[in-house]
């Protein structure tokens, strides 16, 4: 036999990231502009903001994505409304396709702001740079970048320009049909549930807010309960603690560590709110679940 491979162009190839900021800025911030010589884009995560395209002017709504071609000028300047939170990403990117982001102001769907999501969470462990410095010029690379950490940088902002430039190159007047425009929506909530619970089970030494966890995944106070309550049956707190809890009843049946280590090691400030946590979830507390579990592997060695 005799196999011919199909070749895999490339329509939007980012050669370099200058720059991935997430911004949290009082409602009088007040950027003055720059130019340089390389793409950058600045979505409105929450409140909006008066920037510069080169000489056209314009408010930035939630929700919005404005893109910057190189050499162009442009700034920022919070609208005393709110106070708004930006994401700021500055790239290398040599490809004809990149002309169709010109001056253009884009609203993006559920989808892209999961890549977007991803691309912070990713950015956030390959830097030691803080992502909320706006005069930053140089990202520091971490001392311990996880394996395959930039590319997926790169893969998560291509698939992010692809997936814009293909929603808007649909043929005019075409929608979608409704039942899949409908499972296209259910696929969009079992992605973000899963990145979320990624997330979560990234994080059980830490203690995290409700606010924290909005944050980092892009998602507003009622989307996310309304997405725990439809997956999970529970709020996304009560998700997290039995998270926990799971951990440490495998902590308990897999390790020597004493219920004070196990208890720090999940990011409880005492063992005794560990303990009725543990009991909550479990019905029986830390000590009752390690003789249980001790007298079944008793019993299983007799």
């Amino acid at each position: 036999m005799s196999y011919i491979g199909t070749r895999l162009p490339t329509l939007f190839g980012v050669g370099r990231l200058y720059s991935v900021h997430y911004f949290e800025y009082a409602r009088n911030f007040s950027f003055d502009g720059e130019r340089h010589d390389f793409w950058e884009f600045i979505y409105a995560d929450s409140g909006s903001v008066r920037i510069t395209q080169g000489e056209a002017a314009h408010v930035l709504e939630r929700g919005q994505i404005a893109f910057h071609q190189p050499m162009e000028f442009h700034d920022v300047h919070a609208t005393g409304r709110s106070a708004p939170n930006l994401i700021v990403a500055s790239f290398a990117c040599r490809s004809a396709a990149m002309k169709y982001f010109a001056g253009k102001i884009l609203t993006i769907d559920a989808e892209e702001k999961l890549l977007l999501a991803s691309l912070i969470r990713e950015a956030a462990g390959c830097f030691s740079s803080p992502l909320d410095d706006p005069y930053l010029e140089n990202m520091s690379l971490s001392s311990s970048v996880p394996p395959g950490a930039l590319q997926l940088l790169r893969l998560y902002l291509e698939e992010f320009l692809i997936h814009i430039y293909r929603r808007y190159h649909a043929p005019a007047g075409v929608p979608a049909p409704d039942a899949v425009q409908t499972t296209m929506q259910a696929n969009d909530r079992e992605r973000q549930y899963v990145c979320i619970q990624e997330y979560l089970l990234g994080r059980l030494g830490q203690t995290l807010t409700i606010r924290q966890i909005c944050h980092d995944n892009m998602i507003s106070r009622s989307q996310l309960y309304k997405l725990y309550r439809e997956k999970a049956g529970c709020g996304v707190m009560d998700a997290f603690v039995q998270m926990k809890i799971r951990a440490a009843r495998r902590m308990i049946r897999e390790s020597d560590l004493q219920f004070q280590q196990i208890a720090e090691a999940l990011g409880y400030s005492s063992l005794a709110y560990f303990s009725r946590q543990f009991r909550a979830v479990c019905g029986k507390s830390p000590s009752e679940y390690a003789t249980s579990v001790k007298a079944m592997a008793d019993k299983r060695e007799q």
